[in-house]
């Protein structure tokens, strides 16, 4: 079967899937629409959140920047999923024993504070637009490749289905259509690694195939040969590479750690389950879920790594004579040019292609400068949507992976559009500004905001100011500096107060927010930002997707600082906050 039929086919039907769940499971009530009404079981929570939390960044970009970056792109691999296990062990039961919805609900009410709900809110939506602009790129992305159709109306088609199953739904409906996605994401990233992991090293678990040997090349492993061949491009060794700063190193980990943690999309599925111990079981069954793409992610990049170079150099590296040629190129070579996302420059008459690193060009490069093309660019983000292709995979098997990141970034898009919607309506509305309003209302004010969300991200998903693991890293940050901290001192510090909070979650959002305006630019628009983007250019030498880390220590300092200045919180809130911590509330609870 043709491959553009096979696509449309296979997405179509994963469409039909989502639309279908959502028809079936639509929201009846706010309880509905908010927390599914509290009735979803662990392991359906553990599989939708894994799905929530899983994405465009993990499955589209992730493995790209493992592939380019080698060793230094591992830092986004730590900093994911030690913040999930952060966040599942500090903070998911903690907030599910407090029993209310949204995290600025319990912001509003720890804090005895409508100003400190709504500072809670701002911070929620500027880190959930910014996080959203990283899906909606993914989306335009997958579309724009697979369905040969401009980026406008990639993004169209999937802002159309996000519309249908998440206002229609809210978070019943999405929790059941992430399931399906789950399903279709994990086997989209899976099925063909085992398949590139058996061409090349005969192991059939990509895992372990990352540390076996080529086949028929007696004793050469897969990471030696990746080594090798990339230094003899002029590039350095893929295994020991060092893209970050020691510095930048620490404190990207630790912004994606605890903005992991902070996180409002991913923190809301611990309130969809019946009990506060069902909120540690799918916590736990989450990890589990994110294990299977997140130990498969190091062996997708170095594998496609070494087939893109192969396809590049089939006849050795250095070995002119036998590049490819660039009217042999691939066809998926140029159907990724047409998207702009796959660049070549011509640098002679000649009709060979070459890949080197122009910095530090290896001694034959002379002989190749006037010889035909050299790749100028390949978007880190293309990767895993090509891989299949690179590896002259089955069509059914390349359609799988357009649905699968086509899921990944629509999951996670659902999850962030509910939680814009729940902040305006549930914490706005209801709790500051209309306490009356009935729940017909509500729900509507809901589904209302949900649209204006996804209008808003689809406009600023046309102009992305990076990859999509780029733009996830600095909605991290905007969490980790704002977020977190108030979650964790609101849980673990009876002395924390209303001033307390409200000094620190401004002092952190804002002194981030500044950060990254003078280096990215206002809303990231082009031409706005104020100094260099690059190592030479930063304060410090700190990176702006890691300043969250800083702005994090500046939110706890200020909070700490104006809670020991000012009168502690009344008696019932710290009894309250006794209670949430002590274990055996939660046989009350559960």
């Amino acid at each position: 079967m043709d491959l553009k039929l096979m696509i449309w086919l296979v997405v179509g039907a994963t469409f039909a899937l989502y639309i279908g769940i959502a028809i079936w499971a639509r929201a009846g009530s706010t309880g509905e629409f908010y927390v599914a009404g509290k009735g979803v079981n662990p392991v359906a929570n553990g599989m939708a959140t894994a799905a929530d939390w899983m994405s465009a960044a993990s499955f589209i970009s992730m493995a790209g920047l493992i592939a380019f970056l080698g060793y230094s792109g591992s830092v986004y691999l730590m900093g994911w999923t030690g913040g999930y296990v952060l966040m599942a062990l500090l903070l998911a039961p903690y907030l599910r024993k407090f029993g209310k919805f949204t995290v600025p609900q319990f912001v509003g009410d720890r804090f005895y504070s409508n100003t400190a709900r709504i500072v809670a809110v701002i911070c929620l939506l500027v880190i959930s637009i910014t996080y959203v602009i990283g899906q909606m790129r993914g989306v335009g992305i997958a579309f724009s490749r697979f369905l040969e159709v401009d980026l406008l109306w990639g993004l169209i088609a999937g802002m159309t289905v996000v519309f249908i199953y998440a206002v229609l739904g809210g978070m019943k409906g999405i929790t059941y259509t992430q399931i399906a996605q789950y399903v279709v994401m994990i086997f989209a990233y899976t099925v063909p690694a085992i398949f590139i992991s058996l061409q090349l090293t005969g192991h059939f678990l990509p895992q372990t195939g990352l540390g076996g040997t080529l086949s028929g090349q007696d004793g050469v492993y897969l990471l030696t040969a990746l080594d090798n061949v990339l230094v003899d491009l002029g590039f350095t060794q893929y295994t020991t590479n060092e893209s970050f700063s020691t510095l930048n190193m620490f404190l990207l980990t630790m912004a994606l750690m605890i903005g992991t943690a902070g996180l409002p999309h991913v923190i809301i599925r611990f309130f969809t389950v019946p009990r506060v111990r069902d909120a540690r079981k799918s916590a736990g069954w989450a990890l589990v879920f994110i294990a299977l793409l997140y130990t498969t992610a190091p062996a997708v990049g170095a594998m496609a790594m070494y087939n893109i170079i192969n396809t590049l150099h089939p006849g050795g590296v250095g070995n002119t004579a036998e590049a490819m040629a660039y009217e042999d190129r691939p066809d998926w070579m140029r159907t990724w040019q047409d998207t702009g996302l796959l660049q070549f420059e011509q640098q002679g008459d000649g009709e060979r292609v070459h890949y080197y690193n122009q910095s530090n060009p290896p001694a034959w490069a002379d002989d190749v400068e006037g010889q035909g093309y050299r790749l100028e660019s390949f978007d880190r983000d293309i990767l895993v949507l090509a891989n299949p292709e690179i590896a002259g995979l089955p069509n059914w098997v390349i359609a799988l992976v357009a649905a699968g990141g086509i899921a990944a970034a629509l999951s996670t898009a659902a999850g962030l559009l509910l939680a814009i919607s729940s902040a305006i309506s549930h914490d706005l509305l209801k709790s500051v500004f209309m306490p009356n309003i009935s729940e017909k209302n509500e729900l509507r004010a809901g589904r209302l905001a949900m649209v204006a969300a996804i209008v808003l991200a689809g406009y600023l998903g046309l102009n992305p100011p990076g990859f999509a693991a780029e733009v996830v890293a600095l909605a991290f940050g905007l969490a980790a500096s704002s977020l977190f901290p108030v979650l964790m001192l609101g849980i673990f510090y009876k002395r924390m107060n209303k001033q307390g909070a409200i000094t620190g979650m401004l002092v952190g959002i804002l002194s981030t927010l500044l950060y990254i305006f003078l280096y990215k630019g206002f809303f990231f628009f082009p031409g706005t930002a104020l100094l260099a983007d690059n190592a030479d250019g930063w304060i410090l030498g700190i990176a702006p997707q890691g300043f969250g880390t800083i702005g994090a220590i500046l939110n706890v300092i200020a909070a700490v600082v104006v809670s020991k200045l000012t009168a502690p919180p009344p008696k019932e809130i710290q009894d309250l906050v006794e209670s949430v911590r002590v274990p055996r509330a939660d046989a009350a609870t559960s």
